[in-house]
């Protein structure tokens, strides 16, 4: 995110000159020069945004900015974003010279008001994934151009490219701005970039009425989002933020579909919350947020971050849905039940006779800028931390696969493992199955597609047999409570069929984390549109139903009882 948010500090140089107010026919426009903010931390740089007929709450961007923007957000050097205008036709061109996705285009017509994309996935990308959904963030090779933790490995597939994507802002009461006099200006949403161009790549612009701050999330105390005055939304704002998070649920939210969900303003209608996202109280707009979040999302992966900067930094906690309180009270069971073995908390790694146990909650990267260089600094494996699932899992390698070791089986327990980082993921799998293969599936372009990875565990920038532990008897202790990467890993063992599940069926949990808010700030997050699959006889399918065990275990006290567990497992054998 650091290496992102230095682009930005180049980039918003250009967007810094002012611009004089413009009469147009149906509006007057203005346009300012906002304070830019990067995580709260003041730049010195501005951010150029226009505004309707006075209404200050509701910014826009103008397209070549957005190019702008665009070739620094996903560019990394390498991409550039250019426009070329037919009158109210923009269309937006990916510039990729060398690659098979030069030249994939976005075409915005501002008479239509609507936005299409030839191909999303491919406009979307940056130029280091390896695949149009690849889940890595990692870099591929360290400065000195080291092949680095993680490796894409090129194989056959059954990858599709999606289907043609179309926005019909129109039919959401949108409107595209354009004003067709010298040099004209071509005017879209804040909000609606937010949604489809800036937040698939991990960044937000979150507008106060004061400033701009590039973010993933707002949260309570933050105190520059929140120093902003609090009240009601203009008209304007209003009408246009319900028809955007209208169409931005309608797209980005992955699970639709198994939730019964048509549209998302016939659910709000059905559930009384249209009055309230249509009305001006602020306070109830987004008390209707928080709830479609905990009632009728209620997925795991959707969750609240923050109100909006017009409600104030409120403490109001919305009760949780079924499935949060479920999942809380199982979590809750056995965590008490683990307590009760290591009170003074599991150890990452552990030794049990012949057995190995890895054992950690959430699947973490370290706060570093790159995590490969760290890693690699490092000397002794042992001085890698537990809170580090990378880190973690190089240093339980080191320790079985040591001269003279005892180890003949491994169980890595996600039994109260509530996901994270899909890396760390891709690391673990590749770790016990030699190569980890991650399918994707995008609900909202119908793209899909499979990525191949192996792992570096013993550190040596080689992607081979030594970097894996599948020459044992291998094991995954799983429970209700194992979410999204705590459930992708156990399913993605099991289809192995080299790993044994034992425990319970793990929690599910197949879409990617998407961060977004509404149109008036609003922070929260929704299950997004990349749901990880599986591929079995050359079909997706994905894992929200979860992992269901080999073995089940009945008892969670009997998780924990390392003993007598590695004397069955030795058992089986």
């Amino acid at each position: 995110m650091k290496k992102l948010l230095s682009m930005f500090l180049a980039l918003t140089m250009l967007l810094s000159l002012c611009a004089p107010a413009f009469a147009e026919e149906s509006h007057t426009i203005t346009g300012e020069d906002i304070p830019l903010y990067t995580v709260g931390e003041e730049t010195g740089e501005t951010m150029k945004l226009y505004f309707l007929d006075g209404v200050k709450d509701l910014p826009y961007m103008e397209i070549s900015d957005l190019c702008d923007l665009l070739t620094g957000l996903i560019g990394d050097g390498i991409v550039t974003f250019t426009k070329d205008v037919q009158g109210p036709v923009v269309t937006i061109t990916r510039n990729h010279e060398g690659s098979n996705d030069d030249g994939c285009y976005a075409t915005f017509d501002f008479d239509k008001s609507e936005i299409r994309f030839v191909d999303y996935n491919i406009f979307s990308m940056k130029p280091s994934a390896s695949t149009i959904l690849d889940v890595t963030s990692i870099p591929f090779f360290t400065s000195d151009g080291q092949p680095a933790l993680i490796q894409k490995v090129d194989k056959g597939t059954f990858d599709r490219y999606g289907d043609e994507l179309v926005l019909p802002l129109a039919d959401y009461d949108i409107e595209l701005i354009y004003q067709p006099v010298e040099n004209g200006l071509y005017l879209i949403p804040l909000q609606t970039l937010n949604d489809f161009f800036f937040a698939p790549n991990s960044a937000f612009f979150f507008y106060n009425g004061q400033c701009v701050n590039l973010n993933v999330e707002i949260n309570p105390g933050d105190e520059l989002y929140y120093a902003a005055p609090t009240g009601e939304r203009s008209a304007a704002l209003t009408k246009y933020g319900y028809g955007e998070l209208c169409m931005m649920l309608d797209y980005l939210y992955g699970l639709k579909e198994v939730h019964d969900i048509d549209r998302f303003a016939q659910l709000f209608h059905e559930v009384g919350f249209d009055q309230f996202l249509k009305g001006n109280e602020v306070k109830q707009a987004d008390a209707a947020i928080y709830r479609l979040i905990a009632d009728y999302l209620d997925d795991g992966h959707s969750s609240w971050h923050g109100f909006s900067y017009l409600t104030g930094d409120l403490d109001y906690t919305a009760p949780k849905g079924p499935s949060e309180s479920k999942w809380s009270q199982q979590r809750d069971l056995y965590a008490s039940a683990r307590e009760k073995f290591y009170p003074d908390g599991v150890p990452g790694y552990e030794e049990v006779g012949n057995t190995a146990y890895v054992t950690f909650d959430k699947f973490e990267l370290p706060q570093m800028m790159n995590t490969a260089e760290y890693i690699y600094s490092v000397e002794d494996p042992a001085d890698l931390p537990d809170n580090d699932t990378i880190g973690l899992i190089i240093k339980a390698h080191s320790m079985i696969t040591r001269e003279g070791s005892p180890i003949e089986n491994v169980v890595l327990d996600l039994s109260v493992n509530q996901g994270g980082a899909a890396d760390t993921a891709v690391f673990v799998i590749a770790w016990f199955l030699g190569e980890a293969n991650i399918g994707m599936k995008d609900t909202m372009t119908g793209a899909v597609c499979a990525s191949t990875y192996r792992c570096d565990a013993n550190r040596d920038h080689e992607f081979d047999e030594r970097d894996t532990v599948q020459d044992k008897n291998l094991f995954v202790l799983t429970s209700p409570v194992g979410f999204s990467c705590g459930n992708l890993v156990p399913c993605a063992l099991k289809d192995s069929g080299m790993v044994t599940v034992m425990g319970r069926t793990s929690g599910g949990g197949s879409c990617v984390v998407q961060k977004i808010s509404s149109a008036w700030g609003t922070s929260f997050q929704i299950s997004g549109s990349h749901r990880i699959s599986f591929i079995k006889n050359g079909a997706y399918y994905d894992v929200d139903r979860g992992a269901e065990p080999d073995i089940v275990i009945t008892s969670p006290a009997k998780f924990y009882d390392r003993a007598a567990l590695t004397d069955y497992i030795n058992s089986l054998y």
